[in-house]
């Protein structure tokens, strides 16, 4: 193991001690979330003991807004708030509305009552007025360059037919490396694995997500990146503090994590701002010349919430793999034993 790694392991169980500590000594489990400053009040930024801004907490990214905005809207970068009110009515009511992130919400042949499993459609709400999470006046994704098609399209030639060969010729969520909803940049999944804990440390703030118990320890000590030749699924991530929003800046992906089909060249800006007790701007810009003519940025607001954030063990008692390939390889004999 790396002497870093080393330091952001022993960084991390030291603010994880620190942070259960204090709950020990309150006695008391998370609080309700409070409410966010009235309007005419000015609201000023809690800060931890070493006088950062306190970003702790454990967070929801749900969302109804679409990460990209519907066609029909054009260039209508803002809903009105009595717009928003009743696409939210429509929406609770069952009704089909354009662009609305359902998610796990929408209705399921295997999920006889999605209210059992906490999938309540009337609790889904628009957290903004935006009309699509990407920001700007086109709202979407800029188009892929030629060349990150070719490159896209060769990659799923490759593997077109040998699908079955191996366990890395199956999808990185398949494999519990790196399910979507954990990727950064972090995208809302609606009402489904959306919790994200923050815990911070001098030196260091570290993010749990709900899912696959995934964590990030991001050092804001000035240290520069690792160097270019080491390659990470999730990147490499240093962070510094502009006034009060935490700026973190990652590169040295692989050339297989493939956010939105991009190559190794991706770089990646998040910005992590509270606007109120409960309320956090996550806004993040994604730049990669091999991919983009240009960067984009989208824009998530978040909510505080009481959690608790549940273990989800993503590879606990999985024998996906293991199935699929004996499916495969049980195929396979039976198409030679044809053959002869």
């Amino acid at each position: 193991m790396s002497h870093r790694s080393l330091a952001l392991t022993a960084a991390l169980v030291a603010v994880v001690l620190v942070a259960l500590l204090g709950q020990v000594a309150t006695g008391q489990n998370q609080s309700p979330a409070p409410k966010a400053a009235a309007a005419g009040k000015t609201w000023t930024p809690p800060r931890t003991p070493d006088g950062k801004p306190d970003l702790q907490g454990i967070w929801s990214d749900n969302t109804l807004t679409p990460f990209e905005r519907p066609k029909t809207l054009g260039a209508k970068e803002f809903y009105t708030d009595q717009e928003l009110a009743e696409l939210t009515r429509r929406t609770r009511q069952g009704e089909t509305v354009e662009g609305a992130e359902l998610g796990a919400a929408n209705q399921q042949a295997v999920r006889y009552d999605l209210e059992l499993y906490g999938f309540d459609r009337n609790k889904l709400r628009y957290t903004s007025n935006r009309t699509s999470l990407v920001v700007g006046p086109e709202g979407v994704v800029p188009p892929m360059l030629p060349q990150a098609r070719e490159r896209n399209a060769e990659r799923a030639a490759q593997n077109k037919g040998h699908e079955f060969d191996s366990y890395a010729n199956r999808p990185l969520s398949e494999r519990c490396i790196l399910m979507n909803q954990e990727r950064i940049p972090m995208t809302p999944g609606a009402n489904e694995g959306n919790l994200l804990q923050i815990v911070q440390g001098a030196g260091y703030v570290t993010l749990v997500h709900e899912i696959d118990h995934s964590t990030r320890v991001i050092p804001t000590d000035g240290r520069p990146h690792v160097p270019q030749n080491i390659r990470l699924w999730q990147g490499d991530s240093v962070g510094h503090w502009e006034g009060n929003t935490l700026v973190v800046d990652t590169t040295n992906f692989t050339n297989l994590t493939n956010y939105r089909g991009t190559g190794e060249k991706l770089h990646l800006i998040e910005r992590f701002s509270r606007s109120a007790d409960d309320t956090m701007i996550y806004q993040f810009t994604v730049e990669d010349p091999t991919t983009w003519a240009k960067a984009w940025t989208a824009e998530v607001p978040w909510t505080k919430t009481k959690g608790p954030v549940y273990e989800w063990a993503c590879h606990e008692g999985n024998t996906m793999i293991s199935t699929i390939l004996r499916g495969a390889r049980v195929a396979d004999a039976e198409a030679a034993k044809k053959g002869k």
